[in-house]
């Protein structure tokens, strides 16, 4: 199979790194940055670049840049993409980039679905790409009614080759919601708490909460931006959520008032040994 890459950043670089090691696929990749081409060629990411003369031949293309870019990207080129091709794009958001990209796939003939890998990195561009980032991540990909089944179980092979532990299937409203919770919130709250002035004073006095609490503020602001103003309902929700909450433990704390503290604290255990996870 032919795969093009768009964008071989985080999440494009380690799906063209992934590829190569563990399939016999054919990549082409492009990427704005002249250097992340010549360190993809080098490495063997990529066994050529994308080219308008090559885009035809692609069976699957990946599209892992930010939203807009990505909307924009599938829309100038839909002229020279395959009718028996399947693009997906990787994007963070699902709203916005489905209503987008979907009737322009109807319009040219090849086949669309919304995709989004959950994985990542607190670092990225190529050189943080990994062959092995996807392996045990859930793979998210959003059909429709236009979907054939045949289209999933291609795209199912495809990513459990890549490590995957396997897909999951949403609506992008539905995704959208849950990622404002799961992901952009969590963003938010690394970027607000490294903001304290103790932060620059922490050496000698921090370890993995303090870790585990900022890793994901070492974030890039216009991609985060991008990200977080496409989700803005849902994410302003989780926000108004967490500022209550906050607010609870902070008036608890001023008031001495044990009980109410140890209620909270004990309802926040609860609620983390309902939902599972690490």
């Amino acid at each position: 199979m032919n795969v093009g890459i768009v964008g071989l950043g985080l999440i494009g670089g380690s799906m063209a790194k992934s590829i190569k090691s563990r399939t016999g696929h054919t990549v082409y990749g492009t990427d704005l940055s002249a250097e992340t081409m010549t360190m993809a060629r080098m490495c063997g990411a990529i066994d050529a670049p994308l080219t308008e003369e090559n885009l035809g031949t692609c069976d699957l293309i990946l599209v892992a840049i930010r939203p807009q870019a990505a909307i924009d990207w599938v829309k100038s080129h839909a002229g020279a993409i395959s009718r028996s091709a399947i693009v997906v794009d990787l994007c963070g958001v699902k709203r916005s980039v489905v209503a987008a990209i979907a009737p322009v796939a109807e319009q040219y003939g090849f086949a669309y679905i919304g995709g989004h890998p959950m994985a990542g990195r607190e670092r990225g561009g190529f050189t943080a790409a990994t062959d092995d980032l996807y392996v045990g991540a859930s793979m998210i990909l959003t059909p429709d009614q236009r979907t054939d089944m045949q289209l999933l179980e291609t795209l199912k092979a495809f990513f459990l080759d890549l490590g995957f532990a396997g897909l999951t299937f949403s609506d992008p409203e539905e995704h959208d919601r849950i990622i404002a919770f799961t992901s952009q919130l969590a963003h938010i709250v690394s970027s607000a708490y490294v903001k304290s002035p103790e932060a620059q004073r922490r050496r000698g006095f921090s370890a993995g909460s303090f870790q585990d609490m900022t890793r994901v503020a070492r974030l890039d602001e216009d991609m985060w931006t991008e990200l977080f103003l496409d989700d803005a309902d849902y994410l302003t929700t989780e926000l108004d959520e967490l500022i209550v909450h906050l607010r609870e433990y902070a008036d608890a704390i001023r008031a001495h008032d044990a009980q109410a503290l140890r209620a909270l604290l004990r309802d926040g255990r609860e609620k983390k040994a309902s939902a599972g996870g690490n």
